[in-house]
């Protein structure tokens, strides 16, 4: 894992987030009896924005956004190089607030609710996110994802109480059901769009790209539970993802309540009772 790896990163995880983009519309068009759009719909739809106006209310706003774009883009590059998982995390979180400020600049009702939507999601998967971190340390001795991926052993031996409270809050990045109180993907549960209702032209078609990135660095992390085995973790990478369309599709939106409830729930029980685990066992 190195520069190139990166590099590789920034440029191919919008096509690998698009099209999974464009498979989760068409699984979830089958799973509910429909056609579905073309795979490559994701695709044609950014581009359509990029031909749009880009109006604004502010134009802050748009500042906002940028700084979530280049933020988002700067995380998965440094995880995909290697580098500090804890410096990874810090970058996540300040692309969520630059993305949770441009939402609240804009001044619009839908848009402000969505905003106080997203700084839950925060709240909710923050916990699990550092116990993921915190866990791989003592098990593999470093914060450096290169580190993590070297381990003789899958980490899901280890940590499978940290696996679930992992699995438990993806929902929250990939803003699927039952958590997606933001906004949502999935034209068909929204009327109004939540925290980006304001955002029109360019820098809408920059926000989904910017999810894409997001989707391929996620599924990364979700990697380095199986990352000894190259197949193995390509497949159970997969089957995280079909889960996820399962689990989207089988389950309404609920309150902000339960998802704050649940996901520290699941983090510090299903986690932390993994950690207390490794400390009677020797770890780190």
């Amino acid at each position: 894992m190195s520069l190139f790896t990166a590099i590789l990163y920034v440029v191919l995880a919008p096509l690998v987030g698009g099209l999974i983009s464009g498979l989760d519309r068409k699984i979830s068009a089958r799973m509910q009896g429909r056609i579905g759009p073309p795979i490559l719909q994701p695709f044609y739809d950014v581009g359509k924005l990029f031909k749009k106006e880009n109006l604004v209310v502010r134009r802050s706003q748009n500042m906002f956004m940028t700084f979530f774009v280049i933020l988002s883009v700067f995380t998965g590059a440094l995880f995909f190089a290697g580098g500090d998982l804890l410096l990874v995390i810090f970058a996540l979180t300040l692309a969520g607030v630059f993305f949770v400020l441009g939402g609240y600049k804009s001044s619009s009702p839908y848009s402000f609710i969505g905003a106080q939507r997203e700084t839950l999601q925060m709240m909710s998967y923050e916990p699990a996110i550092i116990i993921v971190a915190v866990a791989m340390f003592m098990v593999t001795g470093s914060f450096q994802v290169k580190d993590i991926v070297s381990y003789p052993r899958p980490l899901i031996m280890d940590l499978p109480g940290v696996f679930i409270a992992f699995l438990f809050i993806l929902p929250i990045k990939f803003r699927k059901s039952p958590f997606d109180l933001a906004t949502s993907h999935h034209a068909h549960q929204e009327i109004v769009k939540g925290i980006t209702t304001e955002f029109s032209g360019r820098t809408l078609a920059l926000i989904e790209i910017a999810h894409w990135y997001e989707y391929v660095f996620v599924l990364g992390v979700g990697y380095l539970f199986f990352a000894n085995s190259v197949w193995v973790g390509l497949l159970m990478t997969f089957l995280i993802f079909e889960l996820l369309l399962i689990i989207d599709n089988a389950t309404a939106r609920v309150r902000w309540q339960w998802m704050l409830v649940g996901s520290w729930g699941m983090a510090f029980l299903a986690g932390g009772v993994n950690i207390i685990f490794l400390m009677m066992r020797g770890y780190p």
